[in-house]
């Protein structure tokens, strides 16, 4: 008997490759965390816009912030807020205020827990990680037009080649406009372009570099809700007229440039490095408006706020990785030295005010008349880092591997408070371990067992809380954090399985009154325990199902006596269930033709710290389609999604849920 398995189209992929920091390039198989990589294809086919939609089938990664709205603190990975986000290894300060553009991805990955040891210093939640196109061999000319309700229509071209022959100069163009108003009125006004090359130098070096420029504005999109001076046993009914809750002239602007340059030398066979130098700056321009939700009769007092911001940060780094053995053992070794800086400037003045009130369950007329101030002061906050950073990957015949790491880092955060005369630094210097056991019994399966740590960098107390802080603007002390996971991993033709417990100890951060003042401070553990699991079987030759769940366990634990009274509560946003299927299905009868769809459920959470507020669970479902086809001798690729297909009335964290809203686009290859 004869049995096929051969690899099928499915969701889970763990034979790819992925390059997760200091530890290298590795098969995801043989990666001892858990790691989910989306790439450009099936980001094309399910037409996602934002992280969410990106990571629908990872039960694991989250976001609530819904499409055509500003992504304002949305992603979370674990029940834990994300604020690392790399751009082809280059930091990106992209935890709020919008989205990377897509247009000029091949592929987006998601490490979940710590980073500390491969990218240096982050929040514990993971790291999103953008690799962006690379030019091709054969030349490529694509176009695509798309369209989406109520009239959001775009345009994006595709071009890639060598100038002449394989050895000659490498390129990749990408551009995009998307205009129109959205499902919920949200006006979007959106042009990118991005240019990748890469040039041969003799047999054994490549140059490369990368520029991307994204110019996108958002107009009158839905408030952002805040629940601090809510009062009621249940939460208003949600509502899909979004004119009750948007600002005709509110916007929310912001400018992306990111560029990367760098040398990959083939020292031997078994040898390489490469070195590379980036940056990346992002601008804001807000004028969004926010509001305090005060009843359940819909109440609730809107804000206007009016801030400035550029967002700077730069990275050179150099990694040499290969192969030795010494008598029985194999070794993959990777080296390498790395130097970060993160600086940002926010405008002289910022505008918080109750210029407005409202109901959701009433038009709202109101017009701010309110005229921005986007001068910028002077440098506020700059954290550098240095490190230097070794890991190796040790194979003990062809069942075990170990792995050890380390990163020493040497960091210094400077809190200027926008004052050239007001310097007050941080410095320490830490070392990041890493340490992992891999059981394989066959080469389809991974046991293993992790440990790594971080160090967070100090947040900035935000200025837009309600009621605000008084220690806004304030830059928190950078806190160690600690991973325990232990998983296991198979990878066939037809079966894809992930699975992992794990535990984050983090330094929990609380709302503390002092003389009747609000303030943000750090006290105590904010601890995550859990358990994750992914599946994608492979039914027939036509038919593929996938299954995953996320089961939770956070808590505050270890408070001082101030705050005692949230002792065991849920950290705010972390939900203690994520549930989901996903279905693709390819007609035997319809060449070409293939079916997706999906539904999720995401538990309900509490929106602060003392469990006051609980913010219900949603089911959502999707459904979508694509078809490979011929239109005039060119191939064509026609491709349709319905998302919240049967238009589930839901609240998210922050913000009001998704309507059912759709989209199609037709993409030729010429």
């Amino acid at each position: 008997m004869l049995v096929k398995a051969e690899r099928l189209n499915l969701n889970l992929n763990l034979d790819q490759n992925s390059t997760t920091g200091a530890l290298g390039a590795k098969r995801l198989l043989d990666t001892p965390f858990s790691v989910t990589v989306v790439n450009q294809d099936e980001i094309a086919k399910r037409q996602a816009t934002t992280l969410g939609q990106i990571f629908i089938n990872d039960p694991s990664v989250y976001a609530a912030e819904p499409s055509a709205s500003t992504n304002w603190w949305g992603t979370q990975i674990r029940g834990i807020g994300v604020q690392n986000h790399y751009v082809d290894g280059v930091p990106m300060l992209m935890e709020w205020g919008g989205q990377f553009p897509l247009e000029a991805v091949e592929s987006v990955q998601a490490l979940k827990g710590l980073g500390g040891f491969m990218y240096g210093f982050g929040s514990p939640g993971g790291i999103i990680s953008y690799q962006t196109k690379r030019p091709t061999d054969d030349l490529l000319l694509a176009t695509t037009v798309g369209y989406r309700n109520d009239s959001v229509f775009s345009g994006a071209l595709d071009v890639g080649g060598r100038l002449n022959g394989p050895d000659s100069l490498g390129y990749r163009l990408n551009a995009a406009v998307e205009n129109g108003d959205a499902y919920n009125g949200s006006g979007i006004d959106r042009k990118m372009v991005s240019l990748a090359v890469d040039q041969p130098i003799g047999d054994s070096l490549t140059w490369h570099a990368e520029v991307i420029h994204e110019d996108s504005t958002l107009k009158h999109e839905p408030l952002y809700f805040y629940w601090d001076s809510y009062e009621g046993d249940h939460l208003p009914d949600p509502t899909y007229q979004y004119e009750n809750f948007r600002v005709g002239n509110s916007f929310y602007k912001s400018k992306t440039l990111h560029a990367t340059t760098g040398l990959k030398w083939r020292i031997s066979d078994t040898w390489s490095a490469d070195l590379t130098l980036g940056s990346s700056r992002r601008e804001h321009y807000s004028h969004k408006m926010f509001a305090d939700l005060l009843d359940e009769a819909g109440d609730y007092n809107g804000y206007v706020y009016d801030f400035g911001a550029v967002l700077r940060s730069s990275v050179a780094q150099l990694v040499v990785s290969g192969n030795a053995t010494t008598g029985p053992i194999e070794h993959d070794l990777v080296f390498g030295f790395s130097q970060q800086r993160t600086w940002d400037q926010w405008s002289n003045a910022f505008y918080y005010s109750n210029d407005f009130d409202g109901n959701l369950y009433q038009r709202q007329t109101f017009l701010s008349a309110h005229t921005p101030n986007y001068g910028l002061a002077p440098v506020s906050a700059d954290l550098r880092q240095k490190a230097v950073f070794a890991s190796d990957t040790l194979h003990f015949g062809e069942h075990w591997q170990a792995i050890l790491g380390a990163r020493q880092v040497d960091y210094e955060q400077r809190d200027l408070d926008g004052d050239p005369d007001v310097d007050s630094r941080y410095t320490t210097s830490v070392v990041t371990p890493t340490a992992a056991l891999i059981y394989k019994p066959v080469d389809e399966v991974s046991l293993y067992g992790s440990y790594v740590e971080s160090l967070e960098p100090g947040s900035r107390v935000g200025t837009d809380a309600s009621p605000p802080y008084a220690n806004a603007g304030e830059i928190l002390d950078p806190t160690v954090s600690k991973q325990y996971e232990i998983g296991a991993k198979y990878q066939t033709g037809r079966i894809g399985l992930t699975a992992a417990a794990f535990r984050v100890e983090r330094a929990a951060q609380v709302d503390q009154l002092r003389d009747g003042l609000r303030y943000l401070t750090q006290d105590g553990m904010t601890l995550y325990k859990g358990f994750e699991i992914t599946s994608s079987v492979g039914i027939t030759d036509n038919l593929d199902l996938g299954l995953g769940g996320l089961w939770l366990d956070a808590s505050l634990e270890d408070l001082s006596p101030d705050n005692a009274a949230l002792q065991g509560n849920r950290p705010a946003g972390a939900s203690r269930r994520q549930l989901l299927a996903n279905f693709e299905y390819r007609p035997a009868a319809v060449n070409g033709l293939s079916l997706h769809g999906n539904v999720r459920y995401s538990g309900d959470a509490y929106y602060e710290d003392q469990n006051r507020v609980l913010i219900p669970g949603h089911t959502v479902a999707g459904l979508g389609f694509q078809y490979n086809l011929t239109l005039a001798g060119r191939g064509a690729t026609l491709t349709g999604n319905i998302n919240n297909l049967f238009n589930r009335k839901y609240w998210n964290l922050n913000t009001m849920g998704e309507e059912i809203n759709g989209s199609l686009d037709l993409r030729i290859n010429w």
